[in-house]
C-alpha cells in the first residue's frame, strides 16, 4: 500500500470506514459514515466541522464531557510514569489508589477489585467467581452450576455474559456456544402483565422470583440483574422496591446476587451507584463504561470478602483468569480524576438539575405525540418509546425504522442520538447544561414532527 503525505478528505475517510471499519451493530451495508474529529465538552465535532451535542454520552459512557482537562492531565501525568504493565503478579499505585477507592465508595462489603477491560469481561468475570466460589468454598455445594437471569436481560457480548442475556435478536444465531439459564419475567412498569396494577406490581414481580426460587435455589449458583434499569431491553424501568426485593430473596434462598451496574453506575440513575436508591449491598458488582470518565477502556469486578475468602488458598483455588491490560494505569488514573471531578464539580447535583428540566421538557414537547406511547427516566436516563397505537400500546414495525429517522431528522438541529429500535435514548453526559438539554429536546420534537 502506498501513500503520499496530503491529508485525506471526507470522501477518502468515507471509503475507507465503509470497507476497512466493521462497526459494532452496524449493518455495514447501509452505513452511513459520521467522523469525528474532535469533540470538547458535550460537543462533538465532525471532519467537516458540524457541531453536535453526544446526546448519548458515546454509547452511554462519557461522564464529564470530552477532553475535561484534569482526566487530560491525570492521564498525561501517568504517561510520563508508566504507560502499562501486567497485573499478573504485579501493581501500579493507580490501580492500587482506584481499587481502595472503589472500596469506599460501592455498596458497603465490596472490597475486593478484579479489573479487566470492558462491561462484558466484568460480567463474565463476575459469573466464573460465582460458579468457583460455590466449588471451593468452606462448605462446598458443587451442584450449584446455573444462573437465574431476567427476560429481555443485555449483560454484554462475551459467550458468558451472552448466555445470561436476553435480547434474542442480538444473539438467537449463537444459541448452540450458549449454557442455559433460569429465566424469570422482566419487571417492566409500561406493559403490566394482565390483570397486574401499578399498586400490585412489585409484589406480582417478587411472587414469581420466589416460586422460581424455591424451586431451583439448590442448582442456582446467583442471579444477575441491571439495577432499576435494563438497558439494551429499551431502558425497562423496573418498579420501586424490586431490586430491594430480589435482595431479600437470594439472601432468603443461599443463591449470590451479580448487579451489573456497567451501563447504570457512576451517577448515571442519579446516585453513585443504582443499588444505593433502595440501599442494597449485592454479592458481586460489575462496572464498567462510566468508570474511567468513559476516556479508555476499563471495568472492575467489585467482590464481598467472603468470596474472596473462597480463593485464598494453594493450587486450583487461584482465580485463574486474566486481561492482558486489566488494571491499566493509564485508565487507572482516568478513574481517580473522574471520581475527584465528582467531588469538585457536585456532579450529582447537576445530575438532579438537569433531570428534572429534562422531565418537564419530555411532558411539556414530546408526550403528547400519537406515536409516543411512554416517557420513562431515572436520572439523566430518558426513553421515549415510539408505538403504533398508544391505548393498546402496540409496537411499531421495526421494518419502517421509525426511531433511526427520528434521530437522523434530529442531527439537523446539531444532536447525536442513537436509539433502541423506536425507543429514542436520552442519556447526555452528567456535565450537560440546560441549555444543551432545551436543544436535545427541541431536536427530539423536531424529528418526530418531521413523521
Amino acid at each position: 500500500m502506498t501513500s503520499d503525505n496530503s491529508t485525506p478528505d471526507w470522501e477518502q475517510y468515507a471509503r475507507w470506514d465503509k470497507h476497512h471499519v466493521w462497526h459494532a451493530f452496524t449493518q455495514m451495508r447501509d452505513y452511513n459514515p459520521l467522523i469525528i474529529e474532535s469533540a470538547n465538552g458535550c460537543i462533538l465535532k465532525d471532519i467537516d466541522g458540524n457541531e453536535l451535542i453526544d446526546g448519548v454520552s458515546s454509547v452511554w459512557c462519557n461522564v464529564h464531557g470530552h477532553c475535561h482537562p484534569r482526566i487530560n492531565a491525570a492521564i498525561t501525568t501517568q504517561l510520563n510514569q508508566v504507560a502499562h504493565v501486567t497485573s499478573l503478579g504485579m501493581s501500579t499505585p493507580a490501580s492500587i489508589e482506584l481499587a481502595r477507592r472503589l472500596a469506599e465508595i460501592t455498596p458497603s462489603g465490596l472490597e475486593h477489585t478484579f479489573f479487566s477491560g470492558d462491561g462484558a469481561s466484568s460480567v463474565e468475570v463476575g459469573l466464573k467467581m460465582a460458579f468457583q466460589y460455590w466449588h471451593q468454598r468452606e462448605n462446598p455445594k458443587p451442584q450449584k452450576n446455573t444462573y437465574i437471569a431476567l427476560g429481555s436481560a443485555y449483560h454484554g457480548d462475551t459467550l458468558g455474559s451472552v448466555s445470561v442475556g436476553g435480547v434474542a435478536r442480538f444473539h438467537e444465531m449463537f444459541e448452540p456456544l450458549l449454557f442455559k439459564v433460569i429465566r424469570v419475567e422482566n419487571p417492566s412498569t409500561y406493559r403490566l402483565p394482565e390483570g397486574v396494577t401499578e399498586e400490585n406490581l412489585t409484589q406480582y414481580y417478587l411472587e414469581q422470583l420466589e416460586a422460581t426460587l424455591a424451586a431451583h435455589h439448590e442448582q442456582v449458583a446467583a442471579m444477575i440483574v441491571e439495577p432499576l434499569v435494563q438497558g439494551a431491553a429499551g431502558l425497562v424501568m423496573q418498579p420501586a422496591g424490586y431490586l430491594r426485593g430480589v435482595r431479600d430473596l437470594t439472601r432468603k434462598y443461599g443463591v449470590l446476587l451479580i448487579a451489573d451496574e456497567v451501563a447504570v453506575g457512576f451517577g448515571r440513575t442519579g446516585t453513585m451507584f443504582a443499588c444505593d436508591q433502595e440501599e442494597i449491598s449485592p454479592d458481586i458488582l460489575c462496572l464498567g463504561k462510566g468508570i474511567t470518565g468513559g476516556y479508555l477502556a476499563m471495568s472492575a469486578t467489585v467482590a464481598t470478602t467472603e468470596i474472596w475468602n473462597a480463593f485464598l488458598g494453594a493450587g486450583k483455588k487461584t482465580f485463574y483468569h486474566g486481561h492482558t491490560y486489566a488494571g491499566n494505569p493509564l485508565a487507572a488514573a482516568a478513574a481517580l480524576a473522574s471520581l475527584n471531578i465528582f467531588e469538585e464539580e457536585n456532579t450529582l447535583n447537576n445530575v438532579a438539575k438537569q433531570s428534572q428540566l429534562l422531565s418537564a421538557l419530555l411532558a411539556d414537547q414530546v408526550a403528547e405525540h400519537p406515536l409516543v406511547g411512554d416517557i420513562r427516566q431515572r436520572g439523566l436516563i430518558a426513553a421515549i418509546e415510539l408505538v403504533a397505537d398508544k391505548e393498546h400500546k402496540t409496537p411499531l414495525d421495526p421494518s419502517l425504522a421509525t426511531g433511526t429517522k427520528v434521530c437522523l431528522a434530529a442531527r439537523e438541529k446539531g444532536v447525536w442520538l442513537r436509539p433502541l429500535r423506536d425507543t429514542l435514548v436520552i442519556m447526555p453526559p452528567l456535565s450537560i447544561s440546560g441549555e444543551q438539554v432545551t436543544q436535545i429536546v427541541n431536536a427530539l420534537e423536531y424529528g418526530l414532527k418531521q413523521l
